[in-house]
This record gives C-alpha cells, sequence and structure tokens, in this order.
C-alpha cells in the first residue's frame, strides 16, 4: 500500500482554506441519512460529537465511564495554546506554527502544524461562547501564561483546571444533542473489535461493562477518539482507565499504526514514592513559569532544602539554556533532569527528584499572587505528600505522560481503513516526536471541533444513504472472535494476576524503552515482551464470568493489546537509530548530550502495518517534505 497523505497543494498559509472548498459536501437533508459512531468521549470526541450532531447527523457516542464528564481529558492542568497575541509580545499563526514544528524536534507534517495553529484562535471563541471560565485580567480581557518551548505568551487557562472546564464546555455541547435525540451515548461500553464489510469499516463490537453483554453497532463511518496508549509504562500520569485497545484492534484490521515509539516524557511529575503506587500525579508545566528547578551543587548532599544557600545550588536550567531557562521544552528538561540525578546530586530519600522552588517568586508576587495561580496545584501536592509548597520546594521527578504515535492519519484523519477516522491522541498527526505543552487540549478541539466536521463528509457524500445491517455476517464473524478472546481470558486459570502481568509490562517497558535507549536494551526488552507474551497466555488468572461485571477481564484484554503493542514501540524505538525529540538513543547525541537527528535518513513518518499473529510488521514510510523551515539542530540556549 502506498501513503497518500492527501497534503493540498499551494502555499502554507492557504492549502486548509482551499481544501475545504474542494472537499465533497453532503446536503442538509441527506446528513440525517448517515450514522457516524465515536469512541472515546474526551475533548476530541465530545467535541466532533456535538458538531456533526448539529450539522444532522445520527451519531453513537460510546465511553468505559460512567459518564464522558471523566474522560481523561479532565486531568489537563495548564491550559490551552492560540496565537491570539493578546499579549502584543510578537505571535502570530507562524510562530505557533514553527515553535510547533520545531518543539517536535521536525518530525511532524508541515501542514498539519500549520493547520492546527490557523484554527487555535477560533477554538478560544467557540470556548468563551460555551462559558468556559478562562483566567481573565484586571480588565476582563483574557489573560495568558507561557509554556515550555516559546517565547511568548500564549496560553489560555482557567487556574489550573483548563482540561475539566473545556471538557464541561464540550460535554454541554454534547448533552444538548443528545436532548434533541440525534446522539445517542453510550455509557459504560467498551470498543472491543472494529467492522469490516467491503474493506470498510461499517461498525464496532462493545460489552457493556455492567451486564457483560456483547452488542452490535453499525455506521457509516467510526471515528476513534480514545487517546494514547502511556499506560504500557504502568506508572504514568494517565487515568488507570486509559488503553490503547481500541487502536490496536483496529490496527489490526489494516489501519496503520505511526511512530508508536515517540513518548512524551514530562518533568514535572510527582516522585515515585514506592511499591504500592499505581500511577503518577503531574504537577503542571504551568509551574516552571514561576518556579526555579534546581539541584545542590554537590553529590550526595542530603541537607534540608532551606540549609543549602543559594552559592550551593545549580539551577541547571537557567544555566544551560539562558534564552529559555526552566521553560525549555519537556523532553530537554526531562532529559536534564535524569542527568543531575544520575549524576549523583538528585533530592529526597531515593535520589530521583530534583527541586521545584517558589520562594523567588512569593518574595517577588507575594504568596496571594501565587495562591491566585497555583493554589489548587499547591493544595494536590501537599495532600500528596504532606509537605506545604509554600514553605518547602516540591520534589519532582520526569513520568509518562502522552504519547506522539498513534494511527496514521492523512489530512483529512482518515487512517488507511476507508471510513475509520482518528482524532486527538489517538492519532499521530501533529505533534512530531515531542508535544509542547498546553497543545494536547489544541489539537483535540481542533479536530473536534474544526476539522473531522468538514472532512468526513467528503467521504460520506461518496456513500450510499442507506442504514448498515448488524445482521451481516461480517458482524457474525466480529462476534464470534470478541467471544471467543473473551472465553480464551476467561480459561487459562493460572497463577497470575492482571495487575502482575501489567506491572511487569511497565518495568521492561521503562528500563528499555524509557527516557533513554539503546540497541542493546531495545533487543533484550524484544526477547522479554516476546516471554511475557507467552507467560500471560499461560498462566493469566481472570476470575468471574463474561456475563457480569468483571473489571478483571476487561483489564485482561487491555493488557494483552499492551503487551503487542509494547513490542512494536521497541521495534519502531530500535529501527529509528537517530535521537529526536522523546526518542533519545543513547548512541546518538550531540557532545553536550543534545538528541542528535539524522535527517537524511530519518526524516519520516513511521508507519506499520499489521502482517499477522507473531509475524514482524511491515514498515512503510511518509517522507516529511520541509518547505517552509530549514531542518536544524534544535537549540533553546
Amino acid at each position: 500500500m502506498t501513503l497518500n497523505s492527501k497534503i493540498p497543494q499551494g502555499s502554507l498559509s492557504e492549502k486548509w482554506k482551499s481544501h475545504k472548498f474542494k472537499l465533497n459536501l453532503v446536503n442538509p437533508a441527506n446528513k440525517r441519512k448517515y450514522d457516524i459512531i465515536i469512541v472515546g468521549t474526551g475533548l476530541a470526541g465530545a467535541s466532533a460529537a456535538a458538531s456533526l450532531a448539529e450539522l444532522g447527523y445520527n451519531v453513537k457516542t460510546f465511553c468505559f465511564q460512567d459518564s464522558p464528564r471523566s474522560a481523561h481529558s479532565i486531568a489537563a492542568q495548564g491550559g490551552i495554546n492560540a496565537a491570539k497575541n493578546y499579549r502584543n509580545d510578537g505571535d502570530s499563526v507562524y510562530r505557533l506554527f514553527y515553535d510547533t514544528i520545531k518543539g517536535g524536534d521536525y518530525r511532524a507534517r508541515e501542514a498539519n502544524v500549520h493547520r492546527l495553529a490557523e484554527v487555535s484562535v477560533n477554538i478560544i471563541d467557540q470556548c468563551v461562547a460555551q462559558g468556559v471560565p478562562f483566567a481573565r485580567e484586571y480588565g476582563g480581557l483574557l489573560d495568558n501564561r507561557s509554556f515550555g518551548g516559546a517565547q511568548v505568551s500564549r496560553t489560555f487557562y482557567a487556574k489550573g483546571q483548563t482540561g475539566q472546564q473545556l471538557l464541561l464546555g464540550a460535554y454541554s455541547a454534547m448533552n444538548r444533542q443528545v436532548g434533541t435525540g440525534k446522539i445517542k451515548s453510550y455509557t459504560r461500553h467498551e470498543m472491543l473489535d472494529l467492522v469490516m464489510v467491503n474493506g470498510k469499516a461499517r461498525g464496532i463490537i462493545a460489552r457493556d461493562l455492567v451486564t457483560g453483554e456483547i452488542e452490535r453497532h453499525s455506521a457509516h463511518a467510526v471515528v476513534l477518539c480514545t487517546g494514547g496508549y502511556g499506560n504500557v509504562f504502568y506508572l504514568t500520569t494517565y487515568a488507570r482507565g486509559s488503553n490503547g485497545s481500541a487502536v490496536w484492534r483496529a490496527h489490526k484490521h489494516g489501519a496503520f499504526f505511526g511512530n508508536p515509539c515517540f513518548t512524551q516524557i514530562h518533568p514535572t511529575c510527582i516522585p515515585v514514592s514506592g511499591d504500592h503506587q499505581s500511577k503518577l500525579t503531574l504537577m503542571s508545566e504551568s509551574l516552571r513559569n514561576d518556579g526555579r528547578i534546581w539541584v545542590p551543587l554537590k553529590q550526595g548532599d542530603k541537607r534540608k532544602p532551606e540549609d543549602i544557600p543559594e552559592s550551593e545550588r545549580d539551577y541547571y536550567l537557567e544555566r544551560i539554556y539562558p534564552s529559555f531557562g526552566n521553560l525549555v521544552p519537556r523532553d530537554i528538561a526531562s532529559r536534564k533532569a535524569k542527568e543531575m540525578c544520575d549524576q549523583g546530586k538528585g533530592v529526597g530519600s531515593s535520589g530521583l527528584a530534583v527541586y521545584l522552588d517558589f520562594a523567588e517568586a512569593i518574595n517577588r508576587l507575594g504568596q496571594h499572587a501565587v495562591e491566585a495561580r497555583y493554589g489548587n496545584l499547591f493544595d494536590m501536592y501537599k495532600q500528596i505528600t504532606g509537605e506545604d509548597p509554600y514553605k518547602t520546594p516540591m520534589r519532582i521527578y520526569p513520568a509518562v505522560h502522552y504519547t506522539m504515535g498513534g494511527l496514521w492519519v492523512d489530512y483529512n484523519l482518515m487512517t488507511t481503513v476507508p471510513g475509520l477516522y482518528a482524532c486527538g491522541e489517538a492519532n499521530f498527526s501533529d505533534h512530531g516526536a515531542n508535544r509542547l505543552g498546553a497543545s494536547a487540549l489544541m489539537q483535540g478541539l481542533a479536530d473536534g471541533y474544526f476539522v473531522l466536521p468538514y472532512t468526513i463528509g467528503d467521504y460520506l457524500a461518496g456513500e450510499e444513504r442507506v442504514p448498515i445491517s448488524t445482521d451481516l455476517p461480517e458482524f457474525d464473524q466480529a462476534e464470534k472472535k470478541v467471544n471467543e478472546t473473551l472465553q480464551k481470558l476467561l480459561s487459562v486459570k493460572g497463577k497470575k494476576t492482571v495487575h502482575d502481568f501489567q506491572k511487569e509490562l511497565g518495568s521492561i517497558m521503562w528500563n528499555h524503552c524509557g527516557m533513554a535507549r539503546n540497541e542493546n536494551g531495545l533487543k533484550e526488552g524484544i526477547e522479554k515482551i516476546k516471554s511475557l507474551k507467552q507467560e500471560f497466555w499461560s498462566d493469566i488468572n481472570v476470575p468471574g464470568t463474561g456475563e457480569e461485571l468483571n473489571q478483571n477481564l476487561e483489564k485482561a484484554g487491555r493488557v494483552a493489546d499492551f503487551i503487542e503493542l509494547g513490542e512494536l514501540m521497541m521495534q519502531d524505538a530500535l529501527h529509528r537509530r537517530e535521537s529526536c525529540g522523546g526518542h533519545f538513543r543513547e548512541e546518538f547525541q550531540t557532545p553536550e548530550g543534545e538528541a542528535l537527528r539524522d535527517d537524511e535518513n530519518f526524516a519520516y513518518v513511521a508507519a506499520w502495518e499489521y502482517k499477522g499473529e507473531n509475524q514482524s510488521e511491515q514498515l512503510h514510510k511518509e517522507e516529511l517534505n520541509y518547505e517552509n523551515v530549514k531542518l536544524t539542530q534544535r537549540s533553546y540556549k
């Protein structure tokens, strides 16, 4: 198969505008004759569902939570980027585009990123109209703050609850359409497989997680908005329910997987405290606006932070990157924190932490001003650690936070499976090898509100306006396959729990494919995952039955998918013999320890095709052509 990204011709600033005009349209009276399934109801899914239903399409939404309001989008804290230039500090659509391309270490499509920057300005207006309570300055204008990888203030925020407020806006818009009957909302339902009819995505097999009933749902198009797959690492900032099963099962039906090894490591997470933990907690990147990151100058210095004088502190980000200081991109801040700890300068009992200090900001602004900006984050930190960040520095350490990889999609957000779309974090399209902070919310809402509603019509305009029957043999086969898999999981009756396997997988992934990777470690990790897969299917213990609420059964299916996905991530990391963004191969770095790209051999998207059980996947390449920016070694100094 030849990858066709469908990037429009013409100048960068005109591509999206001209493309929209050339797309096929669906007559308003015909829209109600088309059915669309949306799996996942976070920012991308809820905004897409609301927009498509408002246009007149019949929409079914599916989420495994009790309510769409519980989607992991709610956990985003710091803000959402938009090129409004409210601060008159030199921002523009092109600057947001350039910062995003550079932040992703030149491994994203120019056309997609410029479109994202263009529609960012509309997102803010949309959300304000919905009543999202963005922070405002004294005069009533929307406030902005800075985020990593930019020298302008373009991040709109709602205290430390931006994701929650944006999701409530999208959820309200979605609920309005539920009330009109244009959206049928299925909560506590999990997609277990994609149904293909004549080579096109025509529906899903879902399981009612309360009753265990297996259901068939048909549609003219299927949209996956199921987020990222970072929980393959076990200890992450993701919600525990976040998983990669929907995209992985679509991958097995022919949807190529793009750049699976590109993983975001966030530098400001509360460090691991013991084996009892099942997840980690993020401290927003917005804290780096006023917090200063440092470690003791001397190795093994175990004094309390207040006992270490200024002359014996190393504010290493400010020292190494004077132009950006503490606001360097996440991948760089994370690697430098790891380097400091590897040198024996880490703090805390484990030595795997650095300080994020607000003493200077409190002295400069006053505690009341700091409370107004970050109060809920400080409260969260104190509740978790028992330490007061107003009096002593926070301790932070990098952790897995986001996946830039995902299903390969073209400019219209369609995967390599006709009729199957992927939006938000479920696709690979906009962030390259590293995502800048406050861009996840931007992409999710851009895809759902302003891209998919245009592009999906181009496909549907060529489809027959007749309902898709769930009595087709393809639905019979898909349901049979799902039941066989569930029974297989239940019948092993081994000795190890799902939790045991997920924790072991996470350890393998973090040790061999985490912040730093190398050839020998990746090869060893691949062999360990292959052995773990064999052990899983011979020694997993899933109690209960499939005809009831059974969370062990849910998790077992997801962990089985994680094991296979983890192997592909390592294969992708092994083949990419360069360092770029969050993918840091120890063999490829500059003398200063920065990521060293190989643009001659690796300036492409790696799109992997599933070839069958226990068979090597086939690599396809989408060459990345840069016509508007120059490929250079990233510098934030």
